[in-house]
């Protein structure tokens, strides 16, 4: 994978994210942590965290479409119906091109809703998707990130940045995690869901 890629995770309104970000990501040369709109961030791409049937009317995704425009949606929309799924599942992500920046679209939930997401795992597979996406495409040398399940899902600040450090440290750093046995997957996928308290 490609280890120079530039991330920049963004946050606005969100310090306990912040926080999270930086403690987590402290030793990670290639990774910023800025507080700011992330329109204003220069980035090849920038990161959708929608819904799995491509609705982009709130939250950050109805910024990005206001912003860069709403062929952004109309180009998902045609694309999820042409999958054999007919969605696109959360753990998947699909770039699409503007005049202005490739927008990754990475679904944190399969429908807008909060309900039962804070106690999954999303924000680590979005993370994996979006990072095995963003380097796949030559095109793509940095990356504006934000918030994982942290707004509409209410994830914990502490939960989201942990899931998106683990999915970094597996599709970056190539670090990968053994489950020699079943009891070992079970503890590690728990961790990911565990707060710090």
């Amino acid at each position: 994978m490609n280890e120079d890629l530039k991330i920049s995770l963004v946050y606005y309104n969100s310090p306990d994210l912040g926080e999270q970000w930086l403690d987590f990501f402290q030793n990670e040369d290639n990774v910023e942590v800025i507080e700011g709109d992330i329109f204003e961030i220069r980035a090849d791409a920038i990161v959708s965290p929608g819904n799995s049937l491509g609705y982009r009317d709130g939250g950050l995704d109805l910024l990005i479409s206001k912003k860069i425009g709403w062929e952004i949606q109309t180009k998902l929309k045609k694309h999820i119906p042409s999958t054999d799924l007919k969605e696109l599942l959360v753990g998947q992500a699909i770039s699409i091109e503007s005049e202005m920046v490739i927008v990754i679209c990475a679904p944190t939930m399969r429908v807008p809703t909060s309900e039962g997401i804070p106690n999954s795992v999303n924000a680590y597979l979005a993370m994996k998707a979006i990072l095995i996406e963003a380097s796949k495409n030559t095109r793509v040398n940095s990356i504006a990130i934000p918030g994982l399940c942290t707004e509409t899902a209410r994830m914990p600040a502490y939960v989201a940045a942990k899931q998106m450090k683990a999915a970094y440290d597996e599709v970056i750093n190539g670090i990968q995690p053994e489950f020699p046995l079943y009891l070992d997957a079970l503890k590690y996928h728990n961790n990911l869901k565990r707060n710090k308290n």
